[in-house]
């Protein structure tokens, strides 16, 4: 099948909120699996490092996305979520040199899954993730 057929299928079964839920849903069961695999052996195996990584290049690409002139949110959800990102960048530094633990990075993933889920124009996104972050204080 060529990429150009797969688009076009996954464009007229899936909504751009429903893809960026699936996404989220996908990375935090990967951070989930190596959270239980390093609990239970306390190695961080290279399927740990991939599964940081991978979500660190999602925040990155949403923060690149929402930088973008293109983008039509406005400017405070914008500023949440890029907020959001950062902290996430900085916080998986510190789970990579096992300073932290990685359940912040799962909390603020589900948050963000809860928003995703809520209706749109709730702008439940910014503020469930937002006070998760908040609570969690800020680690670098």
């Amino acid at each position: 099948m060529s990429v150009n057929k797969y688009k076009a299928t996954q464009a007229t079964t899936e909504n751009p909120r429903q893809t960026e839920y699936r996404l989220f849903a996908e990375v935090t069961k990967a951070l989930m699996g190596v959270r239980e695999a390093a609990d239970t052996k306390g190695l961080k195996s290279p399927e740990f490092y991939k599964a940081i990584d991978w979500n660190r290049r999602l925040w990155l690409t949403l923060q690149m996305d929402l930088a973008s002139n293109e983008n039509r949110f406005p400017d405070s959800l914008k500023a949440n979520i890029i907020s959001i990102a950062i902290w996430v960048d900085k916080h998986s530094r510190t789970v990579l040199r096992g300073e932290s633990a990685i359940e912040p990075l799962i909390s603020v993933n589900r948050s963000i899954m809860e928003g995703l889920s809520s209706e749109p124009g709730q702008q439940a996104i910014p503020s469930a993730a937002a006070s998760a972050v908040g609570s969690l204080g800020t680690s670098a």
